[in-house]
């Protein structure tokens, strides 16, 4: 003891202290510490393996636990090389089941496994019945090593994940309402064999239940040099969708999943209506200059008055101008609107949705008389018979579906039953047989009538153009920009809507051409009718043979 009354070691007794005390500190701290991912490193008994696993549960964004994502993940995805290199047989744990096995690479046949999630991956063979849950390994994999090795140790991993967020990637943390299927992951592995674009891929069926209707299944893998941590990616995989199960095909070997999606989450839907406002914008600005443009005609070109189609084309440009009109308000509204003022709002919406339906229908009808049939097609007052239809039957819909009271509140909804968007429109849940009927029957119906007389104006226009101009033409390219501008006209960018179930790209697709067809509307009658042109429009407008290459006198 000092004079100051404090206690000090004996000489060479501080450094046995302080190395005591590190152990001590180490051993209170391992259990702590273990989710940083540092000292259970390399180290793949059952005690660290089982230790480490419970980071699976107390790794989530709300909890206290300090983790180390990018440390655990790796600690897991070393295990498989760990698994290859030093042992044989199976591995059996609550969240682990494993089997690692030699191969001959001169196999004579595709490998097959089980995947069934209670038990060890086991190999079947294509005379057993098939188990829901499998992996198919093509024989072309290991015959591509022949040349350096006659046999491969294969590790086949089942890795239950938990709840937490290891090798849940920040795309899944950001979207609450996307997960990994059952928390579950599939490795494969040949330890240090790099195993990349494969000529014939890797076929891997998830079983499942079906998927609610606003979810979708994607197949990904996880790359590690995606962000800091590794996420999730689909680069080399392929999804085959089913009922009840999915396939994912892929040319490498590493950590697989499928990840169950919103098909429409709060960020896409914040996407899409940006997109849809923007085009929306712009067609309403060139609708309102194709009614300027007609009503310039009318006062320049007297004969301008007595034609029909240019008509058409104004009404459908009316009503495709009013429908992005309530589309704005629908979506645009700060406050919840009151049941009434919703009711009101879902009403309108419907009806100048029908009413541009209708009018597009109108527009084949029109083309079907001018290009098709040819002769005997005088009808009296044919434009207001015509407004009568394309006015009037969607109004007589919506009265009827209005006073079965089926507009109101409605929302598109994540795997959460979070609101993603809120508007007016169907009622959510009563009024699902009202929607189907009125809106995706009456939309088919007008989608397969365009497609089959457009089907039809094209095949005359080439055949046609072919007979008039012999054998030496080369391609038509007046003909593909005349069909694609009557296209504009019967709503080819509305049947992009077919292809959305296929996925987030093709919905992106689809409001981006279906928002901007008031564009497209715009260009063609500006090619068929501008003032510069001294070839005026006849009286079928549509119908010139130098200008849309139809009216054929046989």
């Amino acid at each position: 003891m000092d004079r100051g009354g404090s206690w000090r070691p004996a000489p060479g007794a501080d450094q046995d202290g302080e190395v005591q005390c590190m152990e001590n500190s180490t051993i209170l701290e391992q259990p702590r510490n273990v989710c940083l991912g540092l000292i259970n490193e390399g180290n793949y008994k059952s005690f660290h393996l089982e230790n480490t696993a419970g980071c699976f549960t107390k790794c989530r964004q709300s909890g206290n636990e300090p983790c180390d994502l990018k440390n655990l993940q790796r600690y897991w995805l070393k295990y498989e090389f760990h698994l290859v290199e030093n042992q044989m047989g199976i591995v059996n744990m609550s969240f682990l089941k494993a089997v690692v096995q030699s191969v001959s690479t001169n196999i004579s046949e595709d490998l097959l496994f089980s995947l069934t999630p209670s038990q060890v991956p086991r190999p079947v063979t294509e005379e057993e019945h098939e188990p829901p849950d499998r992996v198919r390994l093509p024989r072309s994999l290991f015959e591509s090593l022949q040349d350096s090795r006659s046999v491969v140790r294969l590790a086949i991993t089942l890795l239950d994940i938990g709840p937490g967020n290891l090798f849940k990637g920040p795309e899944l943390s950001l979207e609450d309402s996307s997960s990994v299927l059952n928390n579950r992951v599939v490795g494969l592995s040949l330890g240090n064999i790099s195993v990349s674009k494969l000529a014939e891929p890797l076929e891997i069926t998830f079983s499942h239940q079906r998927p609610p209707s606003n979810m979708t299944f994607s197949c990904v893998f996880w790359d590690v040099t995606k962000g800091s941590t590794g996420d999730w990616s689909s680069t080399g995989c392929s999804t085959e969708l089913s009922a009840k199960r999915t396939v994912c095909r892929c040319d490498h070997l590493t950590f697989f999943a499928l990840l169950l999606r919103p098909i429409l989450d709060r960020a896409t839907v914040q996407a899409l209506i940006r997109i849809s406002q923007a085009g929306c914008g712009a067609s309403m600005i060139f609708l309102a200059f194709t009614v300027l443009l007609y009503a310039a005609l009318r006062f320049y070109r007297q004969r301008f008055k007595s034609e029909d189609a240019p008509k058409v084309h104004v009404a459908l440009s009316i009503s495709l101008f009013l429908l992005n009109l309530a589309f704005f308000i629908n979506v645009g509204h700060g406050r919840e609107p009151s049941d009434a003022t919703c009711w009101a709002r879902g009403a309108i919406f419907h009806y100048f949705l029908l009413c541009t339906f209708t009018w597009m229908g109108l527009e084949a009808f029109h083309l079907y008389l001018l290009v098709i049939k040819v002769f005997n097609t005088y009808f009296g007052h044919y434009f207001l018979k015509l407004s009568l239809v394309g006015w009037g039957l969607p109004a007589l819909i919506v009265i009827g579906t209005g006073s079965a009271n089926s507009y109101g509140h409605y929302a598109i909804r994540d795997k959460k039953n979070m609101a993603t968007l809120e508007l007016c429109w169907f009622r959510e849940k009563t009024a699902v047989s009202a929607l189907y009927v009125t809106v995706h029957g009456y939309f088919l119906i007008t989608c397969l009538f365009s497609a089959v007389v457009l089907g039809l104006v094209a095949w005359k226009i080439f055949t046609l153009s072919t007979a008039t101009a012999g054998k030496e033409q080369g391609p038509n390219w007046k003909g593909v920009l005349t069909v694609l501008g009557l296209s504009s006209l019967v709503g080819v960018t509305w049947w992009l809507a077919i292809l959305t179930p296929l996925g987030r790209s093709t919905i992106y697709v689809f409001a981006l051409f279906n928002s901007l067809q008031g564009v497209f509307i715009f260009c063609w009658f500006a090619v068929l009718y501008f003032p510069s042109r001294t070839a005026v429009a006849s009286s079928s407008g549509t119908a010139r043979i130098d200008q849309v290459h139809t009216a054929s006198q046989e």
